[in-house]
């Protein structure tokens, strides 16, 4: 709620008395006589007073508006209708802020060092992997800021004011608070206004509040209103849509001052948070720093116990760790989330930056939408109800024909389906709506008793009548009336036919109708059909009731239709697939607790009464006690954008990743505050898309599980390289380092070892980052995100790998060495050992928990090529004889390879053991087993 304190007075403007004829009448306007004459209003108090009290507050007379030059004047004081987006960065300073990545500094040092050290090889490649990076990741990012511009779209074009007395049409952004608006059917509200004069009005709010229905709206004063919007009953806000009827009002907030400029200022303010993978690349950069550093001083350190110069070492240990750092790891990322953001595109997700697509594998609570996301923000007739209690349900979704009535509760069929023709003619008699082209024109309420009229075989059975009359609904009255008579009827009998709340059309019947014929009504029989309706209302359907007689006094009660939002068809396993593999589900809604425990619990979310908080309660919570609820909460309703926001951050300040779909600008806030905002594509605004990280094209809820799928795995690929490339670096590391500090030959020289860098940042370790998705990766729990890139774990496998890898090399090199010195075959033998260790040590990677015949030899194609071009490779170094030359190496025998191809398989044949042990004990754990190793 804005603060009137905040907000300057109009200051005094000069103004002599106007009189003007109005309709026959002579209207004098009074004077602004000081800075007090004029005051500030927010939606509070402009609700809570009366029309002529708001109108005399803002000095304007509603029947001559304001004239264009004290217009002009509040112009230079309130400031244009309009959302001033601040100016962004120029395009360089962006581009530049990329740099700031702790890993791609890193590697900006390691390419200094290699220039200075005359290593330039390494420079260019090193440069060349930051210049890919950080060029995609400010496209990716340039392209999607544009969040915040969006909004300024809610302000229509053209707005319908009173101007000294004139109808006039202007740019709406040149309203200001005084102005008095016309409204009617289609107008999109300019700003927010104070209504004093409403027909039939019924505005389209859903964006803003989240509520299905279109709200009414008349001009009495609202007494105590609980702060939701939805109590604001003689407030238009900017940007909702005019449904039918018309009215008038007077402008109270423009701009930034309104309600939609409060989600403005909101998002304005908010930050989108670091995705996990990007603190965890931080993390990595962090680390590798470290152990960096700590191989220069280790290696300083030794060759100084030796006896060494302290610069020969240090230029060594400088060497090693620029070859340490996996330079090629910022491209396999980039690539790996570029292929993952091509799959979800291909899955009717659009994800806007790269690393957003790993996020969802951390999510491990989604707050969902209830229109439009779970349920389809469309109204459908679930059941009807007849007045001889006889019942049908109504299959199909959608406002079109496809479904059918079928009989649940009845004595006769024929007479069944007579009484049901009696229920729906009276609903499409009383009645506005039309279906066009496969478009709603009208209520959605009205609109879904035309289709359950068509699935009934009734197509146009207004026909017959020609309406002379109609009573409108109003939200004092409930009810909506039409008097006709029938085409053909000569006598030319009135007939009333009247639909509205089941409480005020039984109010004015005294008979009802019984299989045709009229039958008195009575109390008991009342009572009766009010528990009908209330076991529709309690399945949280909207309940219409339909009535027809010669007078609005002496009705005869025909039966009622239970109306509802259906969920999706899919929500309902989508979320019990979530709920199952760890991930919460808590529904945020604007409707009421009826209806979202109704919705809530038709697609399994828990809503236990202690387990339904409304917007009114976050509002009155303390932060300890705020957290408290937030946590265990699975429904809120009558919520605010404040709420949603405060709801997020709740979550995030306890630990948690939290993922918000929403399609309505009330969604926008929370949405750009998520670790992850999901937008529905089809029916969700444009504000929302443009906040969101993730636009669902098809509005299906079960995209987020594909999306939970790619993310998950988009992880573990990048782990899987990690431990390639790790283990990689270490055993060429570790051979270089103990040939120095063991004062031995050189087994690799620096072709060779050139070659190994190749494969090891080249297509057998970027192969690694497109694994497939595992069929069971979605069951597996979010990642915690608290736990780094590098884990115990994955450390003791890359040191065991290595520790393989370094063995099987040095004993081949000690066994073909001889007194002579190192002979061509001897480096040769060696070099292939390595590299082909490194084959086999790739296929050990793909999975850190699965074999490789579960996860599929041939799953992963491009790994296969790669392996193999590697190895073809490999084998023209040894064998072509100008590659020979080069790499000072010599052929091989048929034996040496068999040899050496049994011996390197030693590193997958080990791992594969490991692993197999790793998930013996994990299921024995399951199971409450003790694991054999226990007994040692």
């Amino acid at each position: 709620m804005k603060d009137p304190v905040t907000k300057p007075k109009y200051a005094k403007l000069p103004e002599q008395p106007e009189t003007k004829v109005i309709y026959g009448e002579a209207v004098t306007k009074p004077p602004i006589t000081s800075d007090a004459d004029i005051m500030w209003l927010n939606t509070a108090e402009a609700s809570a007073c009366s029309a002529e009290e708001v109108a005399g507050r803002l000095r304007v007379d509603p029947r001559l508006g304001l004239s264009w030059q004290e217009a002009t004047y509040r112009r230079q004081l309130a400031g244009y209708n309009e959302f001033s987006v601040k100016e962004d960065e120029p395009p360089w300073k962006k581009y530049l802020e990329q740099f700031q990545n702790p890993l791609i500094l890193l590697l900006l040092a390691s390419a200094l060092v290699s220039v200075c050290m005359r290593q330039f090889d390494d420079a260019i490649s090193i440069t060349v992997a930051i210049v890919i990076v950080v060029t995609v990741a400010f496209v990716q990012e340039y392209r999607s800021e544009q969040s915040l511009a969006e909004l300024t779209k809610l302000v229509p074009p053209q707005a319908h004011c009173i101007r000294e007395g004139s109808p006039d049409s202007f740019m709406a952004r040149e309203l200001v608070p005084g102005d008095v608006v016309r409204l009617s059917v289609g107008d999109r509200v300019p700003a927010d206004l104070r209504l004093f004069e409403a027909v039939d009005l019924c505005i389209d709010e859903s964006s803003f509040t989240g509520e299905t229905e279109p709200a009414d709206k008349n001009v009495a004063p609202v007494s105590n209103p609980n702060g939701t919007h939805t109590e604001y009953t003689n407030i238009a806000f900017m940007g909702t849509l005019v449904r039918c009827g018309f009215g008038k009002g007077v402008v109270i907030n423009t701009g930034v001052n309104s309600e939609f400029g409060s989600v403005f200022k909101m998002m304005l303010e908010e930050e989108a948070p670091k995705t996990p993978l990007q603190k965890s690349m931080d993390s990595l950069g962090t680390q590798l720093s470290m152990i960096s550093f700590a191989i220069i001083g280790m290696i300083m350190l030794i060759g100084w116990l030796q006896g060494k110069q302290l610069l020969e070492m240090f230029t060594i240990g400088v060497s090693l760790a620029v070859a340490a750092i996996p330079e090629g790891l910022p491209i396999v990322v980039t690539v790996t989330l570029a292929l993952g953001v091509m799959r979800m595109a291909k899955r009717n997700a659009i994800v806007k930056k790269l690393p957003t697509v790993e996020t969802l594998g951390c999510v491990n609570v989604i707050c969902s939408d209830k229109t439009g996301t779970i349920t389809k923000n469309e109204m459908t007739a679930a059941d009807v109800r007849t007045s001889e209690l006889y019942q049908a349900d109504i299959t199909g979704t959608g406002y079109n024909d496809i479904g059918e009535v079928i009989l649940r509760k009845f004595d006769s069929a024929d007479k069944t389906r007579e009484s049901i023709y009696q229920v729906f003619e009276a609903g499409v008699v009383c009645n506005n709506a039309r279906l066009q082209d496969g478009e709603l024109k009208g209520q959605p309420t009205e609109g879904a008793l035309l289709c359950a009229a068509m699935k009934h075989g009734m197509f146009n059975p207004g026909d017959r009548y020609i309406r002379l009359q109609e009573y409108p609904f109003s939200s004092e009255h409930k009810i909506m009336a039409v008097k006709c008579i029938q085409k053909y009827d000569k006598s030319k009998q009135e007939i009333f036919f009247v639909k509205g709340a089941v409480e005020r059309v039984l109010a004015k019947c005294t008979k009802y109708s019984q299989n045709g014929v009229a039958q008195p009504m009575t109390q008991n029989r009342v009572q009766e059909y009010m528990q009908d309706a209330s076991s529709s209302a309690r399945e949280g359907l909207r309940v219409v009731a339909m009535a027809r007689g010669d007078s609005l006094q002496d009705l005869m009660y025909l039966g009622c239709v239970g109306i509802r939002d259906p969920p999706r068809a899919t929500v309902q396993d989508n979320i019990l697939t979530l709920l199952q593999s760890g991930v919460q589900v808590k529904m945020v809604t604007g409707d009421s607790r009826d209806t979202a425990v109704s919705i809530a619990h038709q697609v399994s979310i828990e809503a236990n009464p202690s387990q339904v908080v409304s917007g009114e309660q976050l509002d009155a919570f303390g932060e300890a006690e705020l957290d408290a609820a937030v946590q265990h909460a699975t429904v809120f309703y009558r919520v605010s954008p404040k709420n949603k926001l405060t709801i997020v951050k709740s979550l995030q300040r306890t630990g948690h990743i939290v993922g918000m779909t929403g399609d309505g600008v009330n969604d926008g806030v929370a949405l750009k505050k998520a670790d992850i905002g999901i937008a529905m594509g089809q029916n969700g605004t444009d504000v929302c898309k443009e906040a969101a990280d993730m636009i669902l094209t098809d509005d299906d809820f079960g995209t987020i599980i594909a999306a939970i799928e790619e993310g998950k795995s988009i992880f573990y690929n990048i782990r899987n390289f990690v431990r390639f490339q790790l283990s990689t670096s270490i055993a060429a590391l570790s051979l270089i380092a103990l040939a120095t500090l063991m004062s031995i030959p050189n087994p690799l020289n620096a072709m060779q070892i050139l070659w190994i860098n190749i494969i090891m940042d080249g297509p057998p370790a970027q192969s690694l980052g497109v694994e497939p998705v595992e069929n069971d990766v979605v069951r597996q729990k979010p990642r915690n995100t608290k736990e780094p890139m590098i884990t115990r774990k994955l450390v003791g496998n890359v040191f065991l790998s290595a520790s393989i890898i370094i063995a099987g090399t040095l004993w081949v090199f000690q066994k073909e060495m001889s007194s002579a010195g190192i002979t061509a075959r001897d480096t040769t033998m060696t070099f292939t050992c390595f590299v082909f260790f490194d084959m086999w040590n790739a296929l050990s990677c793909r999975s850190q928990t699965k074999s490789v015949f579960t996860i599929g030899l041939f799953s992963n194609r491009m790994f296969l090529g790669a392996v193999t071009l590697s190895v073809v490779g490999q084998l023209l170094v040894v064998y072509f004889p100008p590659l020979q030359r080069i790499f000072q190496t010599e052929a091989l025998t048929m034996w040496d390879m068999i040899f050496l191809t049994t011996l390197t398989s030693s590193v997958w044949v080990i791992s594969e053991i490991k692993k197999l042990i790793e998930r013996v004990m994990e299921q024995r754990g399951k199971q409450g087993k003790r694991s054999p190793l226990e007994y040692v």
